[in-house]
């Protein structure tokens, strides 16, 4: 009973972390985009989310991976990334496709992220072709963390339990390949109506 109370108070408490950069990042989201249309708050909401993770989640495991590892270290962060470990083993260790992986991601993502929250309340020209930018990094980092293990046979990945697997592995997963492809399709329906609109313009001059 112990071992599984210990399990549940670490779960709840990393799923609790996770809620409150959730709403932290829709709040903010929803604030910067005040006088805006619903899909542009709701990618500023998003948006800010992802930058959340990037910076107050991703940026510490990086800083804790070079000064030792997840698996010794001790505080809030390192407590969330340990129990993030208990399904995917490579978190917990200095893995140097992981840690790699993690510095691109807090590096570029995160940058990104920021300049495109700044592209969109700005209304910059710019706007799209960051979001694509963004969103390709962010299905390649996500490709790059889970295909090399695939083809291993998954050694380091915890498939056996509905929390581990369901949850940490698939759906949180998942939504940073949902959210970027609903993106790209937005930028691209956004890309063509401009490409028509200039068109059409271009032809009533000719």
């Amino acid at each position: 009973m112990g071992a599984g109370w210990e399990l549940g108070t670490e779960a709840g408490r990393s799923l609790l972390m996770c809620a409150a950069l959730l709403l932290a990042g829709c709040a903010l989201g929803l604030r910067l985009g005040r006088g805006r249309g619903p899909a542009d708050r709701r990618v500023l909401a998003w948006l800010c989310y992802d930058a959340l993770v990037h910076f107050a989640l991703e940026g510490p495991f990086v800083y804790l991976s070079f000064v030792g590892n997840i698996a010794d270290s001790e505080g809030l962060i390192a407590s969330l990334w340990k129990e993030y470990g208990k399904a995917d083993a490579r978190w917990l260790y200095f893995d140097p496709t992981i840690v790699s992986l993690e510095i691109l991601t807090v590096v570029l993502d995160g940058s990104l992220a920021l300049v495109l929250i700044y592209a969109i309340v700005k209304e910059k020209y710019y706007r799209h072709f960051l979001q694509i930018t963004l969103c390709v990094c962010e299905l390649y980092g996500g490709w790059m963390t889970f295909f090399p293990d695939w083809l291993m046979g998954s050694p380091n990945l915890n498939t056996n339990n509905w929390l581990y697997f369901g949850v940490y592995l698939v759906f949180f997963n998942s939504v940073w390949i949902l959210m970027p492809g609903l993106l790209l399709w937005q930028s691209w329906v956004e890309l063509k109506k401009m490409y028509y609109r200039g068109t059409s313009s271009g032809k009533k001059f000719q």
